[in-house]
């Protein structure tokens, strides 16, 4: 018994819908996760004023960024952590991005040092060695 063939020999298509699906979906993925990594970067709050302050030279190395509220309160990926939970996160940080990850401290200006420096110590106990600090010029807090 001979198969019916709707092809003609040497012919083959291939439906590109789904690949099409699965590109616009990876567009659309990455395009709302860089929103909101730039919101995080962005939250409003006013930052100390340092006049040796250097500009980001390289922009594209892994980072992730740490918001300190004027009442001691961390705010990581844009949801609260609490202090004891912060080292476990930077490690998982640590370990997705490898070792050359940068941590980013932005703090309220009115943040003591006491509230900072369980930050720096999760950091180094996770690995994280590159540690920045978010400031402003004092010509910019005006």
């Amino acid at each position: 018994m001979r198969v019916p063939s709707n092809l003609k020999p040497g012919q083959a298509e291939f439906n590109m819908t789904p690949m099409i699906d699965v590109v616009f979906l990876l567009i659309i993925f990455f395009l709302v996760s860089s929103h909101l990594a730039k919101q995080e970067a962005q939250m409003p709050l006013p930052l100390p004023t340092a006049k040796s302050g250097q500009e980001i030279i390289d922009d594209q190395q892994p980072r992730v960024v740490v918001n300190i509220e004027a009442d001691g309160s961390l705010i990581l990926a844009g949801r609260r952590v609490p202090p004891e939970q912060l080292k476990e996160r930077l490690a998982a940080e640590r370990a997705r991005s490898g070792d050359s990850i940068e941590l980013r401290i932005r703090c309220d200006r009115q943040t003591p040092y006491a509230n900072v420096k369980p930050v720096m110590l999760a950091a180094t106990e996770a690995g994280i060695w590159s540690i920045a600090f978010s400031v402003i010029r004092p010509e910019d807090a005006r």
